[in-house]
């Protein structure tokens, strides 16, 4: 289960962090992908520490080689991939695992047919965490084939 706990304050607002409070083994499994690896290291260390599995792929081949090799129950694109690349990695997503949500960051508030979610440019990494416990419910089970 994932709670709120308000940790301190960020520019006068309550600043809100999200803990796994489940004792269960059954962590949502995502696929983190970046074009940075630095922002891929920072970024990846910051979802696993509000209790997901995270699996770190830079660039655009990386994440096809790896969605070969295993399943996902979320697929995060982030924002220092190309645009290029975050228009046609989610297509390969849906094609090597149509079960499996896709969110892209970095959005603009474009559509995209393939995509489950976006985040838009600007937004901070509580939003994102915010949008990836809107999709866990839809998303569980996705990696083991439920």
């Amino acid at each position: 289960m994932l709670t709120w706990q308000v940790s301190r304050e960020e520019k006068g607002r309550p600043y809100s962090t999200m803990e796994n409070t489940s004792k269960s083994s059954s962590k949502l499994r995502i696929l983190y992908a970046e074009g940075d690896s630095e922002v891929l290291v920072s970024q990846s260390v910051t979802i696993e520490k509000a209790g997901y599995n995270v699996t770190q792929a830079e660039g655009r081949k990386q994440v096809q080689d790896i969605l070969r090799q295993e399943k996902f129950d979320l697929v995060i694109l982030g924002p220092t991939l190309t645009k290029n690349d975050r228009h046609h990695l989610a297509y390969m997503v849906k094609k090597a695992q149509p079960e499996t949500r896709l969110l892209v960051t970095h959005t603009d508030g474009e559509g995209h047919p393939a995509v489950d979610a976006t985040l838009e440019t600007g937004r901070s990494m509580n939003a994102l965490l915010e949008k990836i416990a809107s999709l866990q419910p839809m998303a569980a089970g996705a990696a083991s084939g439920r």
